[in-house]
């Protein structure tokens, strides 16, 4: 007996290319197409080219809804398909060429249940490589999708245009991407085929400043010395998902996690005094406590992006340019004597925070020995008589239980009485330094 081929009538998805930019650079063939589909929907009204489908049923509203992108895309393959087995035939309609960077056609065009004709529509590519002057096929471009960015440009080396950068938090991972010899420049591409479109060429330390990111926002990196470090980004992507997704990580704030700052901190500590470098006995320990202390740092980065104060990029940049400034005697031309060392980089400090004295930021909140070993520190070096000292290392760790144990009989607060102490020491040094005129006493 015959038998229908199941193959011939299975429900079919349309997917129609809108182009680039305007109506102007749709196809007629793509507008004809549209005009035999009785259902159809387009991904979204919020590109030119759907300007004239603005009563259009569309998906922006998962756009809204869902927590991640791949949600959004899985969510509009499954919406169609159940179309297509409804009407046996429904069309989809998206901004640029169903074949560059379209993850939702590639769900569709996996998936058994349905059949996919698609009619290609011109791509932002095209107006690319027309504003940079460039043969993608002669120079080798790698074409990367923005929110893939960690993972898809791993080990690349080579000019990359970059698509899907619709938001600053996007190219600041671009930066971060890069572990040493980032790219010198970029070329960020905004909006082409239209009239206001925007194609600059900026330093890469500012990608992230230059422009406002929006939907129709690319980059261009011409070169790339070394290969793109996918962990570092790859991990912020996890954070940024947690913070999104997970109910105890959106409810956390700074101030909520700044105990577990300071229980990571101790656990770090603990496991480098119990890691011998000899031996290599404990590395294990020291990387994964190293692991949950940059946590807590991409964490409270993630935070602050969400509401714009500064991003992972800012932070790491700050913290680069401040060491840069604080080791002159590695990128300029300052004594490397270790007792010039450490006076120019109090005085560097000094002059950077606009502190009166040594004694200004040393963090009343540290636990008390740390608290006075700092300010012990900081006296001597203006001269301030301090305490004798206990010589031998074993008698100093018998007086200090020694004397924890005298407080408690005493009903004393070691800890308070402690630093008592230490502010006395402290109030003290600060006279001293303000009669003799401070470091140079």
């Amino acid at each position: 007996m015959g038998g229908t081929d199941p193959q011939a009538v299975r429900p079919r998805v349309v997917v129609v290319g809108l182009g680039p930019a305007g109506p102007d650079l749709t196809t007629v063939g793509a507008v004809a197409r549209l005009a035999t589909l009785d259902h159809w929907k387009l991904r979204t009204r919020r590109h030119p080219a759907a300007d004239p489908y603005a009563d259009q049923a569309s998906f922006d509203e998962l756009y809204e809804s869902a927590g991640t992108f791949d949600e959004v895309y899985a969510a509009i393959a499954e919406d169609l398909v159940a179309g297509a087995q409804r009407h046996g035939e429904i069309g989809y309609a998206i901004p640029g060429s169903p074949f560059v960077l379209e993850r939702a056609v590639a769900l569709l065009t996996a998936d058994e249940r349905i059949e996919v004709e698609l009619v290609p529509g011109m791509s932002f590519l095209d107006l690319a490589w027309a504003h940079l002057g460039v043969d993608p096929v002669e120079a080798g471009v790698r074409l990367v999708d923005g929110h893939r960015f960690a993972v898809d440009a791993a080990g690349a080396t080579g000019p990359l245009l970059v698509a899907h950068c619709h938001a600053n938090h996007v190219l600041s991972d671009l930066k971060l991407a890069f572990e040493d010899d980032e790219p010198e420049r970029a070329v960020v591409l905004q909006r082409l085929g239209l009239p206001d479109q925007h194609v600059v060429e900026v330093a890469w330390a500012d990608v992230d400043r230059a422009v406002e990111a929006d939907h129709l926002t690319s980059v261009f990196v011409p070169s790339v010395v070394t290969p793109v470090a996918s962990e570092l980004v790859r991990f912020t992507e996890l954070v940024r998902t947690l913070r999104e997704r997970c109910p105890w990580d959106r409810e956390q704030t700074h101030a909520s996690l700044t105990r577990y700052v300071v229980e990571e901190t101790y656990e770090v500590v603990e496991a480098i005094e119990g890691y011998d470098p000899e031996t290599g006995e404990g590395v294990e320990d020291l990387e994964e406590e190293l692991g949950d202390l940059l946590f807590q740092v991409v964490f409270h980065a993630t935070i602050a992006a969400e509401s714009g104060a500064f991003t992972l990029a800012d932070v790491a940049r700050g913290i680069h340019d401040k060491l840069h400034r604080r080791h002159p005697h590695v990128f300029g031309d300052a004594s490397d004597d270790l007792g010039s060392i450490t006076r120019t980089w109090e005085e560097i400090k000094r002059e950077e925070k606009g502190r009166a004295s040594v004694m200004d930021g040393i963090p009343k909140s540290l636990p008390s020995l740390l608290y006075a070993h700092k300010v012990v520190s900081k006296a001597e070096r203006v001269g301030t008589e301090v305490p004798a000292a206990v010589d031998p290392e074993g008698e100093l760790g018998s007086a200090l239980l020694g004397l924890v144990v005298h407080a408690r009989r005493e009903g004393i607060d070691a800890e308070a009485a402690l630093r008592r102490a230490t502010d006395r020491l402290r109030d003290e040094a600060m006279r001293d330094e303000d009669s003799t005129g401070g470091l140079d006493a």
